[in-house]
């Protein structure tokens, strides 16, 4: 009797407390496409979902994956659910070298994978969770990706143009890409319901560009013949640069704990210079048995011109491009500054100036720092949306295509 109520108090004791374990490195990609963003547009395409794992044992913890709108919010329709088949248990490990001291455990997995738990049966976004398998209102970390089904052909083409707004100077600010989008569809869709492309800048899950059916903007436009053919025009597509490059891989130069992300320091405007090849806001990291393969602190720091004024936000492909308090940098003296924790690999960065509140598109400049270049690469992924009124209504994709600039 001794020995159950010993157990039963241990028993107790583990569940009243959530396991603490912090996930970092979090890539998502199709297999094959590494450096591209997420889309699943043919048979057999496989997610892949890799990360490390902080914690003092091995995490108990489930991947839950919920279909979304079109504004990546998850849908509360019990038709769209998928339940019994949107889940991923159990979810197997393996142990980090020693000298990997910010993290001890390493998931890497296939989706929808091969004892067919997750399924993706729906055309359009998709969120994925990482929760605690006793409570998933638990979250450590979270992804998006994309599950296309095609069944429109899109002919899209980027074509160089300079805006015609206003008097831009200096004159590559003027620089752009007109994004032409032409569509056909046949008879099983009503016309009025295709009502939108989607138009996202390599990893800019961020900042799309959307043309609307309604739109009245100067910049984006939509033509319709008034019979089949339909055309969604953008015209305020800005080429940028190519991306800056941290390279942490060497470990003779990058050998200690704390590191400038520039080994000679300080970083400057790039207005006026072509920067060199990227991997398109991706990133690369040394493979997770590598005893190499360790956590560094990066100093990351910039003198804008005296021109140049606003708050500088440090975006980039480990912090998804994303604008957020957290991505601020500090102002120290005669420059920004921001030292974040990194896994040794290359990463794609570039910084944004920001004039009022970052959340506000219009206080956004991603290219007074970085420049604006036609011969910049980019890759456009181009998505056709449609209210379908099956199931009650839902935003399915049901055109998509990738083009490259340049």
């Amino acid at each position: 009797m001794k020995k159950i109520f010993v157990l039963f108090l241990v028993l107790s004791f583990t569940c009243s407390f959530p396991q603490e374990v912090v996930i970092k490195s979090l890539k998502t990609y199709k297999q094959g496409d590494p450096d591209l963003i997420p889309v699943l547009s043919k048979p057999g395409d496989k997610l892949v979902i890799e990360f490390d794992a902080k914690s003092d044992y091995p995490p108990n913890i489930n991947i839950l994956f919920r279909f979304c709108d079109r504004n990546w919010k998850p849908t509360d329709n019990i038709f769209l659910l998928n339940q019994g088949q949107n889940t991923a248990y159990t979810l197997e490990y393996i142990t980090l070298p020693t000298t990997v001291e910010e993290a001890k455990y390493h998931y890497r997995n296939f989706f929808p994978d091969k004892n067919g738990f997750v399924s993706f049966p729906f055309s359009g976004k998709w969120r994925f969770y990482v929760v605690d398998s006793q409570d998933s209102s638990i979250v450590f970390a979270e992804g998006k990706f994309f599950v296309v089904k095609n069944q429109v052909e899109l002919q899209s083409k980027a074509i160089k143009e300079t805006l015609d707004d206003k008097t831009y100077y200096p004159p590559p600010l003027g620089h752009t890409y007109w994004v032409n989008t032409e569509a056909q569809p046949n008879d099983d869709f009503f016309p009025f319901f295709i009502d939108e492309v989607e138009i996202i800048v390599n990893h800019l899950l961020y900042n799309p560009i959307i043309v609307q059916r309604t739109s009245t903007a100067h910049n984006r436009v939509f033509e319709w013949d008034g019979g089949s053919k339909i055309k969604f025009i953008a015209k305020d597509v800005r080429p940028g640069n190519e991306y800056r490059q941290v390279n942490l891989m060497d470990i003779n130069i990058f050998n200690s704990k704390n590191v400038k992300a520039k080994f000679d320091g300080m970083e400057y405007s790039r207005f006026l210079l072509k920067s060199g090849i990227d991997n398109n806001g991706s990133f690369i990291l040394k493979p997770a048995n590598d005893m190499y393969s360790t956590y560094m602190n990066v100093l990351f720091q910039i003198k804008p011109p005296q021109e140049v004024y606003g708050d500088v936000y440090l975006v980039g492909a480990f912090n998804d491009w994303k604008l957020t308090d957290e991505n601020k940098m500090k102002f120290n003296g005669d420059h920004f500054e921001k030292t974040i924790e990194l896994k040794r690999g290359i990463y794609d960065y570039q910084y944004v100036v920001v004039n009022g509140d970052y959340r506000n598109v219009a206080n956004q400049d991603w290219i007074i720092l970085e420049g604006n270049d036609w011969q910049t690469t980019d890759d456009l992924n181009i998505f056709l949306w449609y209210r379908d009124p099956e199931y009650g209504g839902y935003d399915k994709i049901i055109g998509y295509t990738l083009i490259q600039t340049k």
